[in-house]
């Protein structure tokens, strides 16, 4: 089977804060009556009024006690929910030579999704440019982090190119680089040691040969997909590794999850974060025909070419020797006590889908995302959480933005019922406020079919 890194290919320590959004004007916003979810903690605060000036929020507190000020634009939250907006940390943004208004596009649907922040995840020299625009408010878009161009075995042949590489991507101003299958090991250590010195940070997959250990202890920042865990269970990284498919699927009758223990320890020790994806691999192996995957509503959004694409990727993976339904339904379940061991461990865990691979529309997935987790175990907060907080305080901006907090960015979503209930109520959003500009539930589906038809 293929992996999802080689069809990609197909078809910071320390970051700097994203450049400020200049002040909106004098335009104040007041949410009066809402209850809001801080996502501080597990709770929910009633009948509050939160205040937003230019792109900050200014006052927040009881609604008897939190005047609107004279001139704001008021919004009625009497019987909805103001929480923070999400997090896509595993997005691609388009490059190469794809038209500008086909990058915008991407950009707007997680936008008018509540995805207010997106780590790109295919870098190109197009998106920094989108990044520096995006994060002073200029275009409708999340807040950008980027990796540079994908590290893999194509374009990493040997320690050399891999020195020259990081370096020019440091050099470029990407936030961090993208690690892709393929690269040898020789050339995978080589590259590590000359990130820690220029301090810019390395995410995603575990190439076979590096295998997840010497991923972990040579601080790759995120391992993305869970990669390398399943083989982890199999091979202790001597000798040569498994053949090990989709992401260990050919390996699921051989694990040892005695192994387990001693990977979420290893994962624990690195400062290592998780960006699952799980809903890529529910959707892949999951009971859905591709019928019924073409068939769910955002797939309106996104091009037909494409989603027969994914018809037939999904259809061949689904007819390769090693599938069958028990074995898929064994695997997902393998990943899910492999997230659960690392997530009490205290390993943290960041939102990601994985747009737009198979049956993932950029914005949209989300919230088959959260669902997905909460299959897997997690509770809605916690499913929230890692869309919010973790990823403020993975990116060492705990105090911009990731919580309902004075003095933070305000990238909110309003919603119709208490997301804590049900990670469902996500997708009932009455607007989204994104660096203190409203969009309205009217004026987010009148963009989206503009956007549809263009």
């Amino acid at each position: 089977m293929t992996s999802i890194g080689s069809l990609a290919l197909l078809g910071t320590a320390i970051l700097g804060s994203p450049a400020p959004a200049p002040a909106q004007g004098t335009q104040t916003v007041a949410f009066t009556n809402v209850n809001v979810v801080p996502m501080d903690r597990d709770r929910v605060l009633s009948d509050q009024t939160v205040v937003v000036r230019g792109d900050r929020i200014v006052t927040m507190g009881p609604a008897a006690n939190v005047p609107v000020p004279a001139g704001a634009t008021r919004i009625d939250g009497s019987g909805r929910y103001l929480m923070p907006g999400l997090a896509e940390l595993h997005g691609h943004i388009p490059g190469g030579n794809t038209p500008e208004a086909q990058i915008e596009k991407v950009l707007a649907y997680y936008a008018l999704n509540g995805v207010t922040t997106v780590r790109g995840m295919l870098g190109h020299p197009r998106h920094l440019p989108y990044r520096e625009r995006a994060n002073r408010g200029e275009i409708l878009s999340p807040t950008i982090y980027t990796t540079g161009p994908s590290l893999n075995g194509n374009s990493v042949s040997s320690p050399a190119v891999a020195v020259a590489i990081v370096t020019a991507q440091k050099n470029a101003g990407y936030d961090m680089m993208k690690i892709h299958p393929g690269i040898p090991r020789e050339a995978y250590d080589t590259m590590a040691a000359t990130a820690r010195r220029m301090n810019i940070r390395f995410v995603g997959h575990v190439p076979a040969e590096v295998g997840i250990r010497r991923a972990l202890a040579a601080g790759q920042w995120t391992i993305d997909h869970v990669d390398g865990y399943v083989e982890g269970l199999v091979w202790d990284g001597t000798g040569s590794p498994p053949q090990g498919g989709f992401f260990g699927f050919n390996l699921v009758d051989r694990v040892d999850e005695s192994r387990l223990a001693g990977l979420v320890a290893a994962t624990r020790a690195a400062g290592t974060a998780i960006v699952p994806t799980q809903s890529l691999f529910e959707s892949v192996l999951g009971p859905h025909t591709v019928d019924q995957l073409a068939a769910w509503p955002e797939m309106r959004y996104w091009p037909a070419s494409v989603i027969n694409q994914w018809r037939q990727s999904t259809t061949n993976t689904r007819q390769s020797d090693a599938y069958s339904p028990e074995n898929a339904r064994r695997f997902l379940e393998l990943r899910r006590r492999i997230m659960q061991a690392l997530h009490r461990a205290g390993v943290p865990f960041l939102l990601g889908s994985d747009a737009p691979q198979w049956w993932n529309v950029p914005g949209f997935s989300v919230q088959r995302e959260l669902d997905a987790m909460v299959a897997a175990g997690f509770t809605p907060y916690q499913a929230y959480e890692m869309g919010s907080r973790n990823v403020a305080e993975h990116f060492g901006h705990g105090d911009e933005f990731g919580s309902v907090t004075v003095g933070k960015r305000a990238d909110l979503v309003l919603l119709e019922a208490n997301p804590l209930e049900s990670v469902a109520n996500w997708s009932r959003r009455a607007g989204v406020l994104l660096r203190g500009k409203w969009y309205d539930r009217a004026e987010i589906q009148r963009r989206l079919e503009e956007l549809n038809r263009d």
